[in-house]
């Protein structure tokens, strides 16, 4: 099959499952890519928290913070589903900075991230980005913000109502009345500003090899695993990521290292036209785009 058939029928794949999609996956060794719409910039959620985890380390390598460092961190106290870990505390707990970023990455744990957010805020993350020489990702605010959505105003069985009124808010082209969604206003980055990352931590050059061999390890443990490592977890490959996830937007971005020594970053961004919180199919179908782009360029 050839690559223009191959992108349409992945385009027919997405629309199919009520998605648009931003894709890109690059083969960290020869350069080589393939994409769909790779330059879209999106709101990313907890995407963020990769580079709140480079700009932490990286000040931790700089002497200005102690990985052992205790944090007393109060509870989240958050009754919606989703969220995970200190977020869901009902007491106070001291954890050191290092265990905060496990927390953070692993299992995308929101008040454990603002606890790493307090040390280094979202404009000195986006700074910290900038001196590495990465453009594309803009951190803006705090992972609190997410839980200040309409999605926490209706009851659980209405959350498909807050999924509709983003829909419908985003086919304004004006901006989003969610400003989460709202890319001037949210934290933001495309497909292809996270493969750059991803690139800069498999193969650093900018940031430090202490860093990028922890934010690797920290993602090689990334406990939420419905989304793409179906179809790039095996025997024969290593799967390491981070999901993103608000209201219609789902994301994940990782790099799968294969047994025979070739590694490839792959990015998956999504925005849903269906008003649902609970779509495996969108998933699935996610997962397969992702992977037939991974294949094309591996034959």
């Amino acid at each position: 099959m050839g690559m223009t058939s191959v992108l349409r029928e992945a385009r027919e794949a997405l629309d199919d499952a009520g998605l648009r999609g931003s894709f890109l996956v690059r083969d960290l060794d020869t350069g080589d890519e393939l994409g769909i719409d790779a330059d879209v910039t999106v709101p990313v959620a907890s995407l963020v928290k990769v580079p709140l985890a480079i700009a932490t380390l990286e000040r931790v390598e700089r002497g200005e913070l102690d990985a052992a460092t205790p944090i007393t961190v109060q509870p989240g106290r958050v009754g919606t589903p989703g969220p995970t870990g200190l977020s869901k505390f009902r007491h106070p707990a001291s954890v050191a900075l290092d265990d905060l970023l496990y927390l953070s990455i692993a299992i995308s744990d929101g008040t454990a991230s603002d606890a790493l957010f307090a040390l280094t805020p979202p404009a000195a993350v986006t700074a910290e980005l900038r001196r590495l020489g990465f453009d594309g990702i803009v951190v803006r605010h705090l992972m609190a913000d997410l839980m200040q959505t309409p999605a926490e105003r209706f009851a659980p069985t209405d959350t498909h109502l807050a999924h509709s009124l983003a829909i419908e808010a985003a086919k304004t082209g004006r901006g989003h009345p969610v400003a989460q969604l709202d890319i001037s206003r949210a934290n933001a980055g495309s497909a292809r500003a996270f493969v750059d990352l991803l690139a800069g931590l498999w193969r650093p050059t900018t940031i430090r090899p202490a860093v990028a061999a922890r934010v690797r390890e920290l993602m090689g443990d990334n406990l939420v695993r419905h989304r793409l490592t179906p179809d790039f977890a095996s025997d024969a490959s290593r799967w390491s990521s981070k999901t993103g996830t608000l209201l219609n937007f789902r994301h994940e971005v990782g790099v799968v290292e294969h047994a025979d020594g070739q590694a490839f970053a792959v990015a998956a961004l999504t925005e849903s036209r269906v008003p649902a919180a609970t779509q495996p199919g969108a998933d699935a179908v996610m997962a397969h785009v992702a992977r037939t782009l991974r294949d094309q360029l591996r034959l």
